[in-house]
C-alpha cells in the first residue's frame, strides 16, 4: 500500500440535514483528530477499537471552546473503503459545523481532498479496480432503481470479473504464440493454427456482445435526452406537467410564455428520462424570446429523441413545417394535441413532410400518453435487457473495448493471411492493453487524473 499524507473533506452535501460527516484518511487521521477531541470522561480516541464509534467533542485548540458534539468512528487500515485509516467525524447538520470542524482538522495539519481523491486511493491502494471507483459516481448519480442496480452491479466487480476473463484468455494464447516464436524448429501445425483463429474468434464474440450492450447501458446510466418542441402554445408545457405529475411549467393561453429551457427527469420503466421543455420555435422580434428560440434549436441538434407537439385542431402551418423540417434524420416522435377540440389537422399534409407515425393526445384528458411511453420505450430497446447480465455504461469502457476488438480482427486476419505470427502477437498486446484501460491495469496518469478529477470532493 503507498503512503500519501493525511486529507480530510465534508462527505455529505452542503445544506440543512440531520447529520453532517467529515471523512479523515491517512497514518495521521486518528492521532490528528484525537488533538480536537474531547470525550465525555476525557478518554482519548488512541485506544478506540476499530470499527467502533465514541461520543464526544470537537474544541477549538486555541480557544478551548467547544465546536460541535459528535460521534467519531474509525476504521483501521487495509479495511476500510481508501485502505487508510479513516476517522468520520459525524456532527450536526448544516454547513457551519461541518465547515468549523473541518477548518480545526486542516489546522492540525491535514490537507483538503481533492475531488475523488479517497476514491483514488482506494483504487491506487489496490482496494478497488478502475472500474468499480467509477462505479462510485454512477451510484451518487443514479437516478432509477435500474441505474442504481447496475451501478452495484459494476461496483461489486461484474464488469471487472468480465474484462480479466477475456485478458486471461487472450494471454493464453499469447503464450501459445510466443511458444512458437521461441522455438521455431517445432512450427505451427495447422491443428493449433485453427484452434489459435477458433479461440480468437471467440473473444471477438464476447467483446462484440459487451458493445453491443453499451447503447442500452448508457441510456441506463445517463438517461434519454428528450427534447419537447412545436410552435408557441401547442402544449409543450402542459405534456411537461404531466409527465412530471406537477405544474413545473407555467401554462397560459398567451404564446410564447416558455422562454427558457426547462430540464425534469422523470422515470419510465426504471430508464431515467431528462424532459427538456423548449421555448415555442418561431420568428420573433422580443430579443429575450429570440435567445430562447435559439437554445430551443440548440437542443434539437444535441437530444437524443425529439418530441414534436402539433396543435390539431388547426391547420399544419409555416412554422409546424420549419419544425419538421428540423428534425428530418431525428428520433422523433409526433403527437398530435388538442383532441377535445375539433380535429382541423389533414393527416395527407404529414405524410408530405416525412410523418408516416403519430399519436393523437390530449394534455387535458391524458388520452394518449400511456402509448408516448411505450412509443419510447420501443424506439430504444430491441427487447428486454437482462440487468442480470454484464453490461457496459460508461463511454470510456466502449470506446477501449471497440479498440480491442480492432486489433483482435487485425490479428486474425494476420493469421488468416499466413503472415508472420509476432505479428499477431502486437495486436493482441495492443488489445490487452486497451482492456487494462477499463479496469486500470493499463493506463496512463493523466488520463487517471481526468477520470477522479469528474468526482466530487469528499468521494
Amino acid at each position: 500500500m503507498r503512503e500519501y499524507d493525511t486529507i480530510a473533506a465534508i462527505a455529505t452535501g452542503i445544506g440543512e440535514a440531520g447529520i453532517s460527516i467529515i471523512r479523515v484518511s491517512g497514518d495521521k487521521a486518528l492521532s490528528l483528530v484525537n488533538s480536537i477531541f474531547k470525550g465525555k470522561t476525557n478518554k482519548s480516541l488512541m485506544d478506540m477499537r476499530p470499527y467502533s464509534m465514541r461520543y464526544g467533542f470537537i474544541i477549538d485548540k486555541d480557544s478551548e471552546d467547544v465546536i460541535d458534539e459528535v460521534l467519531v468512528s474509525y476504521m483501521k487500515k487495509p479495511k476500510s473503503f481508501t485502505a487508510e485509516d479513516t476517522v468520520e467525524i459525524n456532527c450536526h447538520g448544516g454547513s457551519m459545523a461541518a465547515k468549523r470542524i473541518l477548518e480545526e482538522v486542516i489546522k492540525r495539519g491535514a490537507r483538503l481532498a481533492e475531488p475523488g481523491e479517497f476514491t483514488k486511493r482506494a483504487f491506487l491502494n489496490g482496494r478497488i479496480d478502475l472500474s468499480q471507483a467509477e462505479a462510485v459516481m454512477d451510484i451518487i448519480k443514479s437516478k432509477t432503481d435500474i441505474a442504481m442496480k447496475s451501478a452495484v452491479m459494476q461496483a461489486e466487480g461484474r464488469v471487472s470479473r468480465k474484462i480479466k476473463e477475456i485478458r486471461d484468455k487472450i494471454l493464453g494464447i499469447l503464450a501459445e504464440i510466443e511458444a512458437t516464436v521461441d522455438f521455431p524448429e517445432e512450427g505451427l501445425d495447422d491443428v493449433v493454427l485453427e484452434q489459435l483463429k477458433s479461440n480468437i474468434n471467440k473473444i471477438i464474440d464476447e467483446i462484440t456482445y459487451l458493445i453491443k450492450t453499451a447503447d442500452e447501458g448508457k441510456i441506463v446510466r445517463d438517461g434519454i435526452s428528450t427534447v419537447i418542441v412545436g410552435k408557441p402554445n401547442v402544449g409543450k408545457s402542459s405534456l411537461l406537467n404531466i409527465l412530471l405529475s406537477e405544474n413545473r411549467a407555467i401554462v397560459t393561453d398567451i404564446p410564447g410564455t416558455t422562454r427558457d429551457i426547462i430540464e425534469e427527469y422523470i422515470n419510465l420503466g426504471g430508464i431515467p428520462i431528462k424532459i427538456i421543455d423548449t421555448a415555442g420555435i418561431r420568428e420573433t422580434e422580443d430579443v429575450v424570446e429570440k435567445i430562447g428560440v435559439q437554445r430551443s434549436v440548440d437542443k434539437i441538434d444535441e437530444a437524443d429523441l425529439v418530441i414534436t407537439v402539433l396543435d390539431a385542431s388547426r391547420k399544419l402551418e409555416e412554422e409546424d413545417i420549419n419544425i419538421l423540417d428540423r428534425i428530418s434524420g431525428k428520433k422523433n416522435i409526433v403527437l398530435l394535441n388538442k383532441l377535445d377540440l375539433v380535429k382541423n389537422i389533414d393527416v395527407e399534409d404529414l405524410k408530405k413532410y416525412g410523418v408516416e407515425k403519430y399519436i393523437n393526445i390530449s394534455m387535458v384528458t391524458g388520452d394518449g400518453l400511456d402509448r408516448l411511453k411505450e412509443e419510447i420505450s420501443k424506439m430504444f430497446f430491441s427487447g428486454k435487457l437482462n440487468y442480470n447480465d454484464t453490461i457496459i455504461t460508461n463511454t470510456r469502457h466502449k470506446e477501449a473495448l471497440i479498440r480491442a476488438k480492432q486489433n483482435c480482427t487485425s490479428s486474425l486476419e494476420t493469421l488468416n493471411n499466413n503472415m508472420e505470427i509476432d505479428l499477431a502477437s502486437i495486436d493482441l498486446k495492443d488489445a490487452l492493453n486497451n482492456l487494462g484501460e477499463i479496469t486500470g491495469d493499463s493506463l496512463q496518469e493523466d488520463l487517471l487524473d481526468k477520470i477522479f478529477s469528474e468526482f466530487c470532493i469528499g468521494k
